[in-house]
């Protein structure tokens, strides 16, 4: 790669391309100067890097800390009580604040007070980050239709053409649906030939129905009908439960419609409420030429205009955010609703630097700090309603900051934000926070975390995989870890997941922020996450992360079936979970796994290591489904990488494989990766030649070692091989 080509701005040497972009296509229209903008980025850069190398210097040393201590308690058990006092007194646990509530101000509903999915989504990829943003909206029939909610037995296929066979499973499953979430009064759905809208005494319209025995009626609760398009013979009839909206398309002259007793061609339900424009883990973002795609992706999403080409069944088509949807009311006045995802932005954490902006003595600038500049100033153009589409309505920027440790971190990303207020002349708490419980000393400090940012704090979430990740780093000395699979039943976790909704629940998050659950890993396996991702609503959390749009739709059924405001008001009155059970690390202990059972756990890990880094390394792909070692295709990003990683090195560490025995798994499961990539042309095989590649060789990095790389985090060994390939082979 060529040299970067840099302009002075303050002291600061800025990638020419990220200041054009920043010159020509950001500053544009926000009532921001360029030059006041880079002397005050400058000023924050020089007061709040030494902090944030001051809070990085603290980690290490609390980890060192924590290595001693139990290097020193080698062999014995763990004694519960001393093991969390030696906690406090190095100061990794700190005093829960005196009880308070959040005073965070201006949210928009779909965070303060609706329950639904949530996308993440890679917003590096213009036509993901598009995709995402339009999944406010979701086919029902499609959602039933094209996944496994049916099995393809014979005559029930999918097929290339519309199969009316299936078609019927789905329209009684979708009737079974509307009976059970919008229900008739004295009639079932099924019974249905007619859906009409008519006005009661009082001038309000309402929903009526014809039914096959030529009777009549309405809904079973008439306050769900909020409005229709189209008065006699109405296009769509919508309605409304648990504050979520769904729709029934009428069609008779449709093909789907036209099988259908009332013509209804659909039922669309309201879907992904938010999300979650990504960043961090799910992209490959790793010099000033990605940032510049991430930052240009992103202001197009707030400018309303970005748009991406592609060719579909030899047309080029063009994907653009939709606009928002237009009926009558029932008090018969125009309602409008939105029409896209809210979004939310994920800034990187406090660790990385990047290269687009280097200091006055050349070194790289904090990659957050970065972040939580560009990121803001491109959604002043949502703030200032320059573009025909808005996003938040209420005035807010939604950022989402993982990877913080502890309360301190907390403050830190405060004081960032409110510096970037002052540069951009926004309102005090403009920038709201997304507190992302991914970190052990997070976890078990959330309440002085949460009360740090009390007044911008606006979701908190769980997540296995990064969490389980720092939970092995934290105690690598502690002992061997158990199988994965294995930690996900210990106390611990659950006490976790619990933790944080006791904690979002006791500092008034209910009609104000979101309290979120993981991700729904297996995007083809979509009749298992509509059996058991309702767990997700019913452990009190008003949203949770799903793979795709489809999912959203489905995961949105759980919502209508349960209140999760009456769930959490129901939560609220269980005695709080026990950081004491949140401190219990899933060691191994006296368990003896035999050789084929840490064979398999190594296959599995090393397979699913090397899987997603060859994609991440040699195509720059930061998220993606990658098959496993049974070829289940599982959403796969750095946060799945972190555990499997972290996992292989604790055992390495204590024994329970050998450095040799990783390396003969790497390499043969290095060839089933290529022979599971090969119909890509694009993809470059790993084996034979394990030293030339570079991806071989950053999955080896991220085991052999894991146990020194900070936090265990993957990025450093990512991004320095990523740089390496994108050096040779462009």
């Amino acid at each position: 790669m060529s040299a970067t080509q840099r302009v002075n701005r303050s002291g600061l040497q800025v990638a020419q391309q990220l200041d054009s972009l920043i010159a020509e296509q950001v500053l544009p229209g926000t009532g921001v100067d360029l030059d006041e903008f880079w002397a005050g980025f400058a000023a924050l850069l020089a007061d709040l890097t030494p902090k944030n190398q001051a809070l990085l210097k603290q980690r290490d040393e609390l980890q060192a800390k924590i290595d001693a201590w139990h290097l020193e308690h080698k062999g014995r058990a763990i004694d519960a009580a001393t093991y969390k006092s030696f906690l406090k007194e190095i100061g990794y646990l700190v005093d829960e604040p005196a009880p308070f509530r959040i005073a965070t101000s201006n949210v928009d509903a779909e965070i303060a007070q609706l329950a639904g999915p949530q996308l993440v989504v890679p917003v590096m990829n213009a036509r993901f980050a598009l995709n995402a943003a339009n999944a406010r909206w979701g086919s029902l029939y499609d959602a039933f239709y094209g996944t496994d909610i049916f099995p393809e037995e014979p005559g029930l296929e999918k097929g290339s053409s519309y199969n009316p066979a299936r078609g019927a499973l789905v329209v009684a499953k979708t009737a079974e649906f509307l009976d059970a979430t919008v229900p008739l009064a004295g009639a079932s759905h099924t019974e249905v030939i007619a859906y009409a809208v008519g006005v009661d005494a009082n001038g309000q319209r309402q929903l009526r129905v014809l039914l096959d025995n030529g009777g009549n009626t309405g809904l079973f609760d008439p306050a769900q009908f909020v409005g229709s398009v189209g008065e006699d013979n109405p296009s769509v009839i919508l309605l409304r439960q648990n504050g979520l909206h769904l729709e029934i398309l009428i069609d008779a002259d449709d093909p789907v419609g036209a099988a259908h007793p009332a013509g209804v061609k659909d039922v669309v339900l309201e879907s992904a409420l938010t999300t979650i424009q990504d960043c961090e883990d799910s992209v490959a973002a790793v010099d000033a030429e990605d940032k510049c795609v991430v930052y240009g992706n992103w202001l197009g999403l707030m400018k309303g205009d970005l748009e991406e080409r592609l060719e579909k069944g030899g047309k080029t088509l063009t994907r653009r955010l939709v606009a928002d949807r237009e009926y009558i009311g029932a008090d018969g006045k125009p309602l409008v609703l939105h029409g896209r995802s809210l979004m939310l932005v994920r800034n990187v954490g406090h660790l990385m630097t990047t290269d687009a902006v280097l200091d006055a003595e050349g070194n790289e600038i904090p990659e957050g700090f970065l972040d939580a500049a560009v990121t803001s100033l491109a959604a002043m153009h949502d703030l200032k309603g320059t573009g025909k589409l808005r996003n938040s309505r209420t005035g807010s920027v939604y950022i989402v900051k993982p990877k913080m440790h502890g309360p301190q971190e907390v403050a830190l990303t405060c004081e960032l934000f409110s510096r970037v207020e002052q540069i951009l002349g926004l309102p005090a708490n403009t920038l709201k926070v997304g507190i992302m419980d991914e970190e052990r000393r997070t976890t078990v400090n959330l309440r002085a975390c949460i009360e740090v940012a009390k007044e911008r704090v606006v979701f908190i979430n769980t997540g296995f995989l990064d969490r389980t990740g720092d939970e092995i780093h934290t105690s690598m000395q502690a002992g061997a870890f158990l199988p994965k699979d294995d930690i996900k039943n210990e106390v611990w976790i659950q006490a976790y997941e619990d933790a944080n909704v006791d904690a979002g629940l006791a500092a008034g998050f209910r009609g104000v922020a979101q309290i979120g659950k993981g991700m729904w890993a297996k995007p083809d396996e979509m009749k298992e996450m509509l059996e058991v991702k309702i767990g997700h609503p019913l452990a009190g959390a008003n949203t949770a992360w799903v793979p795709s749009p489809t999912a959203a739709t489905l995961h949105a059924i759980h919502y209508h079936q349960v209140s999760v405001a009456d769930r959490q008001t129901e939560l609220a009155q269980r005695s709080p979970a026990s950081v004491d059970d949140i401190l219990k690390i899933p060691l191994l202990g006296g368990r003896n796994l035999g050789a084929e059972e840490v064979q398999q756990e190594l296959d599995n890990n090393a397979q699913g290591i090397l899987g997603y880094v060859v994609r991440w390394i040699d195509q720059g792909v930061g998220c993606s489904k990658v098959p496993d070692i049974n070829d289940v295709g599982l959403m796969e990003d750095r946060a799945t990488l972190r555990i499997s990683s972290q996992h292989i090195a604790n055992w390495l560490h204590h024994g329970i494989c050998s450095e040799a025995q990783v390396m003969e798994t790497f390499k043969r499961m290095a060839a089933v990766v290529d022979q599971q990539n090969a119909g890509d042309a694009a993809y470059r095989p790993m084996a034979p030649d394990f030293e030339d590649s570079v991806a071989f060789q950053a999955a080896c990095d991220l085991v052999f070692k894991g146990k020194e790389q900070p936090s265990g985090y993957t990025e450093p060994v990512l991004h320095a091989r990523r740089r390496e390939a994108k050096a040779r082979f462009g």
